[in-house]
């Protein structure tokens, strides 16, 4: 009888045993592990209960998965401005670029008229292989018409890229071809260099520009710098100017090419993220050759890393002006549906110790966002005196004073010329002219132009056919009139932006940055540096920190969006 009892209250033992376990659990778990995963918890489940009612009891039919991407980025523009989130669509295309590579046609083109134009095609790529030509206005895309309203820089690079092997169709007009040509093409590997420049500025100092820092930008270099050997170069200018970043890893192995051993180049650190330092392993070729680094406001992240390492070591110097100031580390994370987050997960520190990542307000901060305006309206692109460098002051390996919270600050600074700047060039610049007058130019005058293989060959028949007075004839017939006096004033610079966009549109990249370098200040102070022997540097007099020697830099044309597939 006792025993029966017994087995009876067993079962109520047990439950009350389980009931007892999971309050205490949950109390100890709570009371010592914190409420942060319960707080994250009870948001999410907030969040998702949200959908579910919006889903069930909203008035119309909604897509809750369009919900969620709207949200998404907003989520995130509440914790810092380079968080970020990116849709599956466009995921692919973001790494692209820093991949070095994609699979695609290879052609450059632009939009005009609601219609593709063809600008340049990469040689050996799968549409030169089957006979694509600068020029061509792609019509149609696998048997559907391609023109009007719904063309755009995204639908088409969506279309023309594609998986490596595979095909697409395209009808092509061409200038002088009365039918419609038809081109079948395999997609295959196209490479994107982040290296667009490299030759000799003088018989002893080598150039390179940098356009990012990529998978593949350490082997450019390595190629670059053989390719300088040849020139028997004895010093470097490396131009990072509008370099907006990329992957910390480049930037790391490019500086310990410049460097002795065990020097640090970069640490980072965050909440999550332990101290890791970055160090040189001397294994470098080039620990003494004359360095000099051009930066702007354009040059931002792992490029700042790259001017910094250099700038807090004494190895080299840094010329031209403040850069843009991102500190901030982001990592990626993807979702099952391929698209990612960029998450900021630490800082990095330049070898002073300085975080130069600029001051910005958590969720939408407009201050941030405007920053290079209110920079240029403040006076700081015209004068070093207008530079607020309010940050904490660091010092160099030699005991230069540099500073934090805000960008690099060049040693050598170099402050725009706005002395051609003029009403008219700004009117014929804002109304798009500029790139749309070359454009049509390039377009109508391909067949006889083709025939120029080197740019001085170019240059020189530009100057007979008088193209800069087309150019002033195709402004005053759309609408901006000609005024002689400002139209001298602005002619050396008018020239620079037409003779130099016309000639990259006829050859390529390099022979553009040629040409325009020419002309630019900031070249022209760096030669001067090189040859009074100041790349290396030293303690300034008193308390100045940078030299007060300003010059005075040539603006530098835009070139109009070209995109690659």
């Amino acid at each position: 009888m006792s025993s029966q009892r017994t087995s009876r209250f067993v079962p109520i033992v047990i439950a009350t045993s389980i009931i007892i376990g999971i309050i205490l659990g949950t109390f100890f778990s709570n009371r010592f592990s914190g409420n942060r995963l319960n707080i994250i918890n009870t948001s999410s489940n907030k969040l998702n209960d949200l959908l579910h009612i919006i889903n069930d009891q909203y008035v119309d039919t909604i897509d809750i998965s369009d919900i969620v991407e709207q949200a998404m980025p907003r989520i995130l523009t509440e914790l810092d401005p380079h968080c970020s989130y990116i849709s599956s669509e466009s995921a692919k295309t973001a790494n692209d670029e820093l991949r070095g590579s994609f699979s695609g046609i290879g052609v450059q083109f632009s939009i005009k008229s609601d219609t593709v134009y063809v600008s340049n095609v990469i040689k050996g790529g799968p549409a030169e292989k089957v006979g694509m030509m600068a020029g061509d206005r792609i019509v149609s895309i696998d048997d559907e018409p391609y023109v009007g309203k719904d063309v755009s820089s995204n639908e088409t690079l969506r279309r023309l890229k594609g998986e490596q092997g595979s095909k697409v169709k395209l009808g092509v007009v061409r200038r002088g071809t009365a039918d419609m040509l038809t081109f079948n093409i395999t997609r295959g590997d196209i490479p994107v260099k982040s290296i667009e420049a490299t030759y000799m500025l003088t018989s002893e100092l080598g150039y390179v520009n940098i356009n990012k820092f990529g998978e593949t930008t350490y082997p450019e270099l390595l190629f670059a710098l053989a390719q300088l050997e040849h020139e028997d170069f004895k010093g470097l200018v490396i131009d990072l100017r509008g370099n907006t970043g990329g992957y910390l890893k480049s930037a790391i192995q490019m500086v310990n090419e410049f460097l002795p051993a065990d020097k640090l180049i970069v640490y980072t650190q965050g909440r999550k993220e332990p101290r890791q330092d970055y160090r040189s392993d001397g294994r470098g070729s080039y620990k003494k050759l004359p360095l000099i680094v051009l930066t702007d406001e354009g040059t931002a992240s792992a490029a700042e890393i790259f001017a910094g390492a250099i700038q807090d070591n004494d190895r080299g110097i840094v010329v031209g002006r403040r850069t843009f100031g991102k500190g901030l580390v982001q990592q990626p994370f993807e979702f099952y549906d391929g698209s990612l987050i960029h998450l900021t997960v630490s800082r990095y520190y330049t070898p002073s110790g300085r975080c130069i990542q600029k001051p910005y307000t958590n969720g939408e901060d407009k201050e941030y966002e405007y920053d290079i305006i209110n920079r240029y309206q403040h006076g700081e692109f015209f004068s070093e005196d207008s530079i607020r460098q309010t940050g904490q002051v660091y010092t160099t390996s030699i005991g230069r004073k540099v500073y934090g919270g805000g960008g690099i600050m060049p040693d050598y600074f170099v402050a725009e010329d706005t002395t051609m700047f003029t009403t008219y060039y700004q009117e014929i610049a804002s109304r798009g002219l500029i790139n749309q007058f070359c454009f049509e130019f390039t377009d109508n005058n391909r067949p006889q132009y083709s025939e120029l293989t080197t740019a001085d060959e170019i240059l020189r028949q530009l100057r007979r056919d008088r193209v800069i007075q087309q150019f002033i004839n195709y402004c005053d017939n759309h609408g901006v009139k000609r005024r002689n006096n400002l139209i001298l004033r602005s002619q050396p610079l008018i020239e620079l932006v037409i003779h130099g966009s016309i000639l990259y549109n006829f050859l390529d990249m390099e022979e553009y940055l040629k040409f325009i370098n020419q002309s630019d200040r900031t070249i022209e102070r760096a030669i001067q540096l090189y040859e009074e022997g100041a790349t290396t540097p030293t303690l300034p007099v008193g308390d100045q920190a940078v030299d007060k020697k300003t010059a005075w830099a040539s603006p530098r044309p835009a070139l109009g969006a070209r995109l690659l597939a």
